[in-house]
């Protein structure tokens, strides 16, 4: 038995770093193969990029959008289950009554949409003389947090912007989550400045492993994305960084390893709840 429980303590993760063009049938077949071919490595959960099946923009969250489920999200339970993969679907621009949102679609092995995660904080920023984007002109924002079962562990989902807000980390390690992915599109200017530094925030703070898929950057797009998809361990270290242009890059995660940073460094039992806390207000 303890054999099992050690083999169910380590599994492969992936992230697709997709090239994302403005031809979305070309979008989806391109993410289906490089499943797969994650897969035939021996992944057990795939994570694809933000807004993978279209180009990133408000310009273009309109044309694209779908309802779910819809074209795009056949294509990924279709995938999921054809690998036997848990398949964390990047972000999609969804339509529903009337509104549109960023949203991520996470499928089980079996084909099953287990959870559907649509952005919270909408990335709407200034950063005068280099970069205003402003999704809440087109998008609007989703209201709930999202986290999935897997053999393995408790996974919370967040879509790129997301990240910047520790309290939703916080609040998805507390409720048992140990591997929180993040699909997201960094430019120019906030990649390299806070890219890997919020993801080794993300992870040491809460002792969780992180991982981010971005687009492929593309130097002829509207909104050029950072690319360097990445994972991070629960000591803060990044185990895995993609470069800028299309791949896959994989990292075995270790859950006893996870447990032993916790046994080493016990914030988790160390924390002050009589003088603060931080919940969800869905709880409260």
């Amino acid at each position: 038995m303890s054999g099992i429980l050690k083999a169910m303590s380590k599994f492969r993760l992936a992230v697709v770093q997709l090239h994302v063009s403005k031809i979305k049938a070309d979008n989806l077949g391109r993410a289906q193969k490089l499943v797969k071919e994650a897969a035939g490595q021996g992944a057990k959960v795939v994570v694809l990029p933000e807004c993978f099946n279209s180009p990133y923009g408000t310009g273009f969250f309109a044309e694209y959008a779908e309802k779910i489920p819809g074209e795009s999200t056949q294509v990924l339970s279709e995938a999921a289950k054809e690998c036997g993969v848990y398949l964390v679907g990047g972000s999609i621009p969804e339509e529903d009554g009337g509104k549109l949102y960023n949203t991520c679609s996470v499928f089980g092995p079996d084909g099953n949409l287990l959870v559907k995660h649509r952005k919270i904080h909408l990335f709407d920023i200034d950063v005068p003389g280099k970069i205003r984007f402003q999704e809440s002109e087109t998008l609007s924002p989703g209201n709930s947090l999202s986290m999935f079962e897997t053999p393995f562990c408790k996974v919370g989902v967040g879509i790129c912007y997301d990240i910047r807000f520790a309290e939703l980390a916080q609040i998805y390690a507390k409720k048992g989550c140990q591997l929180l992915v993040y699909p997201g599109a960094f430019n120019m200017t906030t990649g390299p400045a806070h890219w890997e530094l919020l993801q080794r925030g993300r992870a040491v703070d809460n002792q969780v492993y992180v991982a981010t898929a971005s687009p492929a950057r593309d130097e002829s797009a509207s909104y050029v994305a950072w690319g360097h998809s990445s994972v991070v361990n629960p000591w803060g270290e990044v185990i895995v960084k993609a470069g800028s242009e299309e791949s896959v890059v994989y990292a075995d995660i270790d859950l006893q390893y996870l447990a032993d940073v916790r046994q080493q460094i016990p914030i988790t039992t160390q924390r002050r709840n009589d003088l603060y806390s931080v919940n969800s207000a869905q709880e409260s």
